[in-house]
């Protein structure tokens, strides 16, 4: 006598269905990256970036909503994209910005003051004009890195920021609530603004990753995008911080 097995099938809903989805720096690499996810999830997509001609062709894949091409690290071009963004939207994800590497001692006062202001001011910015544009239950999610959290030359002013971010998003989690605010940290991602910080070497890069990371592998855009995603559909999570760099931060690599 035999019995019948009825096969258990997951039938996967889009998870951001009808939802907005707003990605400042959009244009390019986690940001793009994560509008395909997004896309591919049910969401609208309203992208930003600084090259008018990357934006027009990242907003051509994706069938974005709209797009601003604008420099997100001025703050006078920011606060007008935020009072030109159609109310409310689901998500705001941060991922313009590009890291500072240089020793401290060689900066003047004003240099030093200025590369914390551009990696760690958009932050604040972003979350005082998103607060009343993100509907309740939405997220807002910064990118952060855990390359910095060990001391090294030249590393002085991204390490400040590192250390910082965590929190003031859990900060940002309680007085933005029920907004809720996130950080992804990731590691080396193997993307075109990587390329061009390590020009020639990124070919040595990708390969002493390879040999030391825990997963055997480079971290790409997708893996980025995919936690990304997975902050936006899970309500249950707000004022974390999240690594994403395959344990990069616990090897010498």
């Amino acid at each position: 006598m035999s019995s019948a097995i009825t096969p258990y099938r997951i039938q996967h809903e889009p998870q951001l269905l009808g939802q907005t989805v707003v990605v400042i720096g959009g244009s390019a690499g986690i940001g793009l990256e994560t509008a395909r996810r997004a896309t591919a999830e049910g969401a609208k997509l309203i992208l930003t970036g600084r090259s008018p001609e990357h934006l027009q062709r990242a907003a051509s894949e994706v069938d974005a909503l709209s797009t601003a091409a604008f420099d997100a690290a001025d703050s006078a071009q920011l606060a007008q994209f935020f009072r030109d963004l159609p109310t409310p939207v689901d998500h705001i994800m941060v991922t313009a910005g590009r890291p500072y590497y240089g020793r401290l001692i060689d900066l003047d006062f004003a240099q030093a003051r200025r590369a914390l202001e551009e990696l760690f001011s958009l932050f604040i910015e972003v979350a005082l004009h998103a607060a009343d544009k993100v509907k309740a239950g939405g997220t807002l999610i910064f990118m952060g890195g855990t390359g910095a959290r060990r001391p090294a030359m030249g590393l002085g002013i991204l390490s400040t920021v590192t250390a910082a971010l965590p929190a003031l998003t859990a900060n940002l989690a309680l007085e933005l609530a029920p907004v809720r605010v996130n950080l992804i940290a990731a590691g080396f991602v193997d993307t075109q603004l990587s390329a061009s910080l390590l020009g020639d070497e990124l070919e040595n890069r990708r390969s002493q990753l390879r040999a030391k990371l825990p997963i055997r592998r480079v971290v790409q855009p997708a893996d980025v995008a995919a936690l990304a995603v997975h902050i936006m559909a899970n309500t249950a999570l707000t004022g974390a911080t999240y690594d994403v760099d395959g344990g990069q931060q616990f090897v010498a690599a």
